[in-house]
């Protein structure tokens, strides 16, 4: 039995948890910081990364607490190396390193993005490559070929804003409070998605690229048109087009990407991947197409550190380990 002390620490939340051989969680704890950043509209770093001091080291104890063990049972410690916002990474990654050196324990720096993978990999305990992975969040959005463990293809990724970002920064102007995300897929199950004419991001192009920056300004003009004469926005009905314009997008370059690849199985992971609009949208595609669909449950797609100690038993797996000498990387590819 191999035990991960997993340590997510990229933006607002910080997160521990321990999990055994990659697949069973033990313990997973996160706690937010949302509330104090609610009322600048977004994520303050330098709030952030002191939060996470007064916070890493009760976390860490209680997720070993609620596992039942102790640092002496763990074999492996994994923390998110990035990407993410510098001052919280170096918390998160700073205290792995400090209780791996304690201890004697190997340590392992993870990707972020990779760990949002491995949400899949703890909920479906039969899940095996290959598949096709979209990740998609506030941050991020990239769609990847996973051939093997470990070892993946970018395939298309956002040339701009992430989908999650897109999605809070309209909900801003609509006056929903952060984060608007949730409130907006909320909202759009009540709403027509034909109301208000929004452009899909790269239509037309043959690639498996994303755009959603265009969107963003386009809705931002359609709001500011409402408002010059005087009409009322339909909240519901504006997030109800602004979610079909992402997901139509979204569910289609996958949907394409799956066929090209001529995998069976298809990936959904990150924030944006709690959505029930997308959800739905890419169970009825998948399918149409006689394809699976993997997704984690909602406590496993947003940030937590269970992921990460997921995703670093598997690197372990193939003799990988990360020197004590190794700093964040806030722009961190995978």
């Amino acid at each position: 039995m191999s035990l991960c002390l997993g340590i997510e620490t990229s933006c607002d939340e910080t997160a521990a948890a321990v999990v055994k051989d990659g697949r069973t969680i033990l313990s997973s704890v996160v706690a937010s910081s949302a509330e104090l950043h609610k009322v600048y509209g977004g994520v303050v770093p330098e709030i952030a990364s002191r939060r996470h001091i007064e916070l890493i080291l009760p976390v860490v104890d209680q997720a070993l607490d609620e596992a039942g063990v102790s640092l002496d049972d763990v074999s492996l410690i994994a923390a998110t190396q990035g990407p993410g916002l510098v001052g919280s990474l170096l918390v998160g990654l700073m205290f792995a390193k400090g209780l791996a050196l304690a201890k004697h324990i190997p340590f392992i720096g993870v990707n972020h993005i990779e760990g949002h993978i491995y949400a899949n990999f703890l909920a479906h305990g039969d899940l095996e490559p290959p598949a096709v992975c979209l990740t998609v969040s506030g941050g991020h959005t990239e769609l990847l070929y996973i051939e093997e463990f470990g070892a993946y293809r970018r395939l298309g990724r956002t040339r701009d804003d992430a989908a999650g970002e897109c999605l809070d920064k309209v909900g801003r102007m609509l006056g929903l409070p952060y984060p608007a995300g949730p409130e907006i897929d909320r909202l759009a199950l009540e709403g027509d998605p034909r109301a208000y004419p929004l452009p899909r991001g790269l239509a037309g192009e043959q690639s498996f690229d994303f755009s959603f920056s265009g969107l963003k300004t386009a809705a931002l003009q359609e709001i500011n048109r409402a408002r010059q004469r005087g009409e009322e926005v339909s909240l519901a009905d504006f997030a109800a087009s602004l979610m079909a314009a992402v997901v139509d997008v979204l569910v289609d370059r996958t949907i394409q990407a799956a066929l090209e690849t001529g995998v069976r199985r298809v990936l959904l992971s990150g924030g944006v991947a709690a959505s029930r609009v997308l959800r739905r949208r890419m169970e009825d595609a998948c399918s149409r197409h006689g394809f699976s669909l993997y997704v984690p449950p909602i406590s496993l797609c947003t940030d937590n550190a269970a992921m990460i100690a997921s995703a670093g038993y598997f690197r372990s797996l193939k003799g990988e380990r990360s020197p004590l000498s190794l700093n964040a990387a806030p722009g961190l590819r995978l």
